[in-house]
């Protein structure tokens, strides 16, 4: 594609952008810190809570159930304020996060309907992030919202209502359905009142019919996403371009709109909340799905320059302008999108699970670390964990008090808690499925998914045809590198006995001679470093994770686990759990970051050894385990950095991986930030699968995200 060159929209485009600068720094003087994606929502205005109230709530001040969520749901959206800029071709903004406006939310005393207290006992002991309860993580088909429009939506609802009116289950479901549709469509329809011109006759048509035109198609687009947003906190997106492609090119061919027009309607799209989309990759047999429009997504993101959350798929046959015009922004603005997926190794991996290519292709990144089908697989992304440096604390103090030490023990300790540990995770799987709807139905994402709708059933209750659960291992750079560490210092130098080992790790080494054991235990081979022990045993851990697993990967009741190596914002919480480790880091102290080296790996710093070491830790099944890449400008600084950079990658997806996230921040200007947040309000960074700005991170968390760029340069 031709350079892009914005000459009638920069205006709008600059005056929106500062309006949501302007609205983060709000929201981070109100609410304080976010260790989460950047949401598109605004601050309600200051009285609203005092005269809101839901009308469906129980005796501690939560709700569960289908006919409680829809009802307050729907009471909430026909209270909602309204929005409208006149510099946004979109109408709108979400304010309110329903899933957490239940008494008890933050200290987590909302309770679950049912009865989990038989897994308390092994979820406590291991950490498990166990997923019981939670929310999303599985993507829309925007295809059928955008087909039937709202009204449309409404009537499918009301046939099968009509149709499964017996069927008690499916009754109360849809019923629920037809509230949820009333509310948003109510919401619709007193915003465009407020709003003028094009966007009031826009939104006038949007409350019943489906959209014809690109703008109608990215404002019905940003309404779902804001209710879905509103309602449970559902931040997937879908294949954006192709979504998109068919609007785009009927305007263009009946002269309606320019490329200008294009990326104005796409950029306030992104503006409007950034949610995950993927752009390129292949269609369903194999061909790439590069178009204009892909190239233009990508110049709109360019533009607005904030936080924002898009995905390249790369693969063999794909354009290869849109990868190189991906680097070019990537290394241009220094904002951490977008990112790059691996095509061949999540094709091959999905496909060992039973599925077609065609199947396979299908399945695209829409969220952190996570791939989904579009409306078609239920999946629990990103919020199932396996705390893997609490499962070796478990087995390294049972092994210590057994005075039966041995590396062969340690690792055989290490295997049999991991097993309870999967174990435990798969049943709580089966216990969510079987009860989820009774405590948070998906009436959202149940409208865009094949299945829930026809077949009167919640998509977290057999709704939609694919059930493939998702559980992330975290932290085994830690373990590695500390089996790693007792073999080379403890068994094969025996510079340190096992008591002298287990002695100074159980006292933080804070006992006599601990700091001096702790020097040689940290200056042991290094996951990472290529070729040494450390290496092996990563591989090893890895693999035992993949295993762990009971009936080859099915939960007890049948349904399929995928493994993956990612901690997300849980590598500091999961830290806190666990005390000092055998690689000589101290108690409470973070956990390594997903399938990355534990930081200072190396103290050259190498790219290429971070790379392959990644990419030797694929479970292999079709779920990522994400490359984390801190670029510093001595990688950047020559000729031929984007050809450098595109050669990285793709040696890194030859070699099996699948997800790149990249970071490019000037070492100065963080650590500058990291004194004075308050001085560098446009700081983006990438956190980890998602992109957030600096100054809302909480202390601890900018501390951590410091400690891993700057590597070992002195910041503080």
């Amino acid at each position: 594609m031709k350079s892009f060159r914005m000459t009638r929209y920069t205006g709008q485009i600059a005056r929106l952008v500062a309006k949501k600068k302007e609205q983060v720094l709000k929201k981070q003087r109100k609410l304080g810190k976010a260790d989460e994606d950047d949401y598109g929502y605004v601050l309600p205005p200051e009285d609203f809570m005092t005269h809101f109230h839901f009308p469906e709530v129980d005796e501690n001040g939560s709700f569960h159930g289908v006919r409680a969520w829809a009802k307050n749901f729907r009471a909430l959206m026909e209270a909602h304020p309204v929005y409208v800029d006149a510099d946004d071709a979109l109408a709108g903004r979400w304010m309110f996060m329903m899933s957490r406006m239940r008494a008890g939310y933050q200290l987590a005393l909302a309770p679950f309907p049912a009865d989990y207290s038989f897994l308390h006992r092994d979820q406590e002991r291991y950490d498990l992030t166990h997923g019981i309860g939670k929310d999303a993580h599985f993507a829309p088909d925007y295809r059928i919202g955008l087909a039937l429009g709202w009204g449309g939506l409404t009537d499918k609802v009301r046939k099968s209502l009509k149709r499964l009116a017996k069927d008690e289950e499916a009754a109360e479901l849809l019923q629920a359905e037809l509230d949820v549709l009333a509310g948003i469509r109510n919401w619709i329809h007193r915003t465009a009142l407020a709003a003028e011109g094009e966007v009031r006759r826009i939104n006038l048509k949007l409350e019943t019919e489906a959209p014809e035109t690109l703008q109608e198609a990215c404002q019905w687009i940003a309404w779902f996403n804001m209710a879905s947003r509103t309602y449970n906190r559902d931040g997937a997106g879908g294949q954006l371009d192709e979504i998109l492609r068919p609007y785009y090119e009927r305007d263009i061919a009946a002269g309606r709109i320019d490329d200008e027009d294009a990326v104005y309607f796409i950029a306030c799209l992104l503006l409007n909340d950034p949610h995950y989309y993927q752009i390129g990759g292949p269609d369903r047999e194999g061909n790439d799905q590069t178009s204009r429009i892909s190239y233009l997504i990508l110049e709109a993101a360019h533009l607005l320059k904030i936080s924002c959350n898009l995905t390249i798929r790369v693969h063999d046959r794909m354009e290869e302008g849109l990868f190189r015009r991906g680097v070019e922004i990537l290394l241009e603005d220094r904002l951490g999108y977008p990112r790059f997926s691996g095509d061949n190794a999540l094709i091959r991996g999905y496909m060992r699970n039973g599925y077609s290519a065609e199947q396979a292709r299908e399945r695209i990144a829409l969220g952190c670390n996570w791939m989904s089908i579009p409306g078609r697989e239920y999946t629990l992304n990103d919020v199932v964990k396996i705390n893997l440096m609490k499962v070796f604390e478990v087995a390294f103090n049972e092994m210590a008090e057994s005075g039966q030490c041995s590396l062969e023990t340690l690792h055989s300790g290490f295997r049999k808690h991991l097993a309870k540990a999967a174990l435990c995770i798969a049943k709580g799987l089966d216990f969510h499925l079987a009860h989820q709807y009774e405590n948070e139905p998906e009436l959202l994402l149940n409208l865009l998914c094949h299945g829930p709708i026809e077949k009167g059933r919640d998509a977290s209750h057999g709704g939609v045809e694919f059930y493939n659960m998702a559980c992330d291992g975290a932290g085994i750079a830690v373990v590695a590198d500390s089996f790693a560490a007792i073999q080379t210092q403890v068994v094969e130098r025996r510079r340190i006995s096992w008591k002298e080992c287990i002695d100074a790790v159980r006292s933080d080494f804070r006992n006599a001679n601990g700091e001096r054991i702790r020097l040689l235990l940290a200056s042991s081979p290094r996951y990472g470093h290529g070729g040494t022990c450390a290496d092996e045993w990563a591989v090893t851990l890895m693999r035992d994770f993949v295993e762990s697993f009971p009936n080859r990967r099915h939960t007890p009741e049948g349904r399929l686990i995928i493994p993956g190596l990612f901690s997300w914002a849980d590598s500091l919480r999961f830290g806190k759990t666990v005390g000092a480790t055998p690689n000589g880091r101290h108690a409470g102290e973070p956990s390594s970051h997903g399938a990355n080296p534990c930081p200072n790996f190396r103290r050259d710093g190498a790219v290429t050894a971070i790379v392959k070491a990644v990419a030797s830790l694929q479970c292999g099944y079709g779920n990522t385990s994400p490359l984390q890449l801190e670029l510093d400008d001595s990688f950047l600084n020559g000729e031929k950095t984007v050809d450098r950079l595109m050669a990285l990658f793709r040696v890194h997806f030859q070699l099996g991986g699948t997800l790149i996230n990249v970071n490019i921040v000037h070492a100065e200007t963080l650590r500058a930030a990291q004194k004075n947040p308050e001085f560098y309000p446009d700081l983006i960074v990438r956190v980890t699968g998602f992109t957030a700005y600096f100054i809302m991170l909480s202390p601890e968390f900018r501390e951590f995200v410091c400690q891993r760029i700057l590597k070992e340069e002195q910041y503080a």
